[in-house]
């Protein structure tokens, strides 16, 4: 369902066919942060006119941009102009949603799993055949820069062209799905609003406990003339508030959730600026680069990686919060270990571990919040979680990288890069430990209870 923002080319260091170049600093710390900014604003309302308009428009929209952002890679010049590039950018990322919900509107429940695997795969192996293709090019054929972006051009104008002739989706979550007021307390029908409704309850996946399965939201309607058109806008946004109360009340979805966010915020920011790292380790003018091929392996292992998760079996209600502590701790070397080695090689293989880790880590954590969720939620709770990744990354944006706040240099952005994935695994070691500990003496308790019985 979620899609992890995937690293950006260089695109404004080494392309023999500017007239324009930018320094390092005006890339990083005056260009890059305008994508953070605009892809923040348009989320929430991306997410809410998705629905409304039933994916289809938005998932052209996001073709419509994504030829923007390349046209104007390949023409635009000078610095407003660019910025303006990563305007665009932003709603390409935004909208990505409106793909992913798009799909689930026009599958069966049944397919969902399927679905999942499909499009992870299809991502994983165009960025994959990608990079391969793109680090070929450019070492072996001696293509440039321009003429890989020519041939990105090309690639998401042939996409935008397919996107014209998908169905149009007759239903969505929210908006065109209306929930109904009838609810279903333990099996038990409650009568909010007068309507009855003689439908079963919503579907929902194994591992759902305490309250969260007494709010159904796929239910059928009733007929749409009931609901004032504005009321009935006010009930989705009234159904979504109570949904993501309840959905955030259930601690381990709480848990899993914190990480997710507080991780992608880092992981986006060393993604995004990694590249400014090693042009400043070895500088791709005076030597040949391998960019392109750190890419696609680190997305390989990291495929891998999330193939192998299926087969690991650990409770992660016991250890899950231990796991991510001592997970967070090796991506905080890896990432300190790239900033301090000063060798593009150790940078490269540190680079492969972070993201090889971190993808490990987010198909667990994607798992565990599934294992918790109706798939009704799915699209909102990874969209919350991800709008808060955001705000935390714009925050650290705002502060570290833009020229206006401290605008500091690449090495030291990552050594609080790294200090801050230091701070994540404190976080949760300390709650692991506190957890692990509660659940043993429950065992303990239980135990000399029954002890106490039996004699």
């Amino acid at each position: 369902m979620h899609h992890h923002a995937q690293p950006r080319a260089p695109y404004l260091l080494n392309s023999s066919s500017r007239k324009f170049l930018f320094s390092l600093y005006q890339v990083f710390n005056e260009i890059y942060p305008v994508w953070t900014y605009s892809y923040l604003v348009l989320l929430f309302p991306v997410f809410v006119a998705t629905d409304y308009l039933r994916y289809k428009p938005v998932v052209l929209l996001q073709g419509l941009s994504l030829i923007v952002t390349w046209f104007m890679l390949l023409y635009a010049q000078g610095l407003l102009a660019v910025q303006f590039l990563e305007f665009f950018y932003g709603i390409a990322t935004a909208t990505e949603i409106a793909y992913y919900s798009y799909i689930y509107s026009v599958v069966d429940l049944s397919m969902y799993q399927k679905v999942t695997s499909y499009c992870r795969s299809a991502t994983l192996v165009g960025f994959t055949v990608g990079s391969v293709l793109g680090q070929i090019l450019v070492s072996v054929a001696g293509w440039s820069l321009f003429s890989l972006n020519v041939i990105s051009l090309t690639c998401v104008s042939v996409a935008f062209a397919v996107a014209w002739f998908l169905p149009m989706p007759q239903k969505s979550l929210f908006f065109h799905h209306i929930p109904s007021t009838c609810q279903r307390v333990n099996g038990i029908k409650v009568q909010n609003g007068g309507i009855i409704s003689n439908t079963p309850a919503s579907n929902h996946l194994p591992g759902w406990e305490d309250m969260e399965s007494k709010i159904p939201l796929n239910l059928e309607e009733p007929p749409h003339e009931e609901l004032e058109p504005r009321a009935d806008r006010l009930l989705v946004l009234k159904v979504l508030w109570n949904d993501f109360l309840i959905c955030y009340s259930s601690r381990p979805l709480l848990c899993w959730s914190v990480w997710w966010a507080l991780s992608t915020c880092g992981y986006f920011q060393v993604v995004n600026y990694t590249q400014g790292l090693w042009e400043k380790v070895m500088s791709s003018r005076h030597a040949a680069i391998y960019n392109g091929g750190v890419e696609a392996v680190s997305t390989l292992l990291g495929a891998i990686a999330v193939f192998m998760v299926g087969y690991i079996k650990i409770s992660w209600s016991t250890w899950g919060e231990m796991t991510l502590s001592l997970c967070s701790l090796l991506i905080a070397a890896a990432v300190y270990v790239m900033d301090t080695v000063g060798d593009i090689w150790v940078c490269y293989a540190s680079y492969v571990v972070f993201r090889t880790i971190y993808m490990l880590l987010i198909t667990i954590a994607t798992f565990q919040i599934a294992a918790n969720l109706s798939m009704e939620r799915y699209a909102l709770v990874f969209g919350v979680n991800t709008f808060i990744a955001l705000a935390l990354q714009t925050l650290l944006t705002l502060i570290v990288v833009d020229a206006s706040g401290l605008g500091l240099q690449i090495e030291t952005q990552f050594l609080i890069y790294a200090s801050y994935f230091a701070f994540i695994a404190v976080v949760f070691l300390v709650n692991g430990a506190v957890s692990v500990i509660k659940k043993y003496r429950k065992q303990e308790d239980q135990e000399s209870g029954s002890a106490v019985t039996a004699s």
